[in-house]
């Protein structure tokens, strides 16, 4: 089992800035994507970013030139940088690992969320 904790969620003004950060823990033996979501109320939830265990990243379009994902591999840490937030940006993030144990079997792991609200 792998437990996720996220923190780094707040209350920021347009234009400011957030780091979020989640950590894996528990029986890791491999993981290998990594990635963030939300959720805003009365919508489905959606991909924010994603990076691979080598680095390389993608990004909603939405959020494409003010969001960076980033990993820590040595601390099973990925980050999300958040800068010239918008009032739309508000929503829960949610953390998503992809975890192959040492039978070779893939499973998604979801972190408890947390709230990012952006106040206009």
């Amino acid at each position: 089992q792998v437990q996720l904790v996220e923190s780094g969620g707040d209350l920021v003004q347009a234009g400011g800035s957030l780091r979020l950060s989640c950590t894996a823990s528990g029986n890791i033996f491999s993981i290998n994507a990594m990635g963030w979501y939300r959720q805003a109320p009365g919508k489905q939830r959606e991909l924010v970013a994603t990076i691979t265990s080598g680095g390389t990243s993608t990004y909603a379009d939405s959020v494409k030139g003010r969001f960076a994902i980033s990993r820590d591999n040595a601390k099973n840490t990925v980050y999300l940088q958040m800068n010239s937030l918008k009032p739309e940006d508000t929503a829960v993030y949610y953390c998503k690992v992809d975890h192959r144990n040492r039978l070779g079997v893939y499973f998604n792991y979801w972190g408890q969320g947390t709230q990012v609200t952006v106040s206009s």
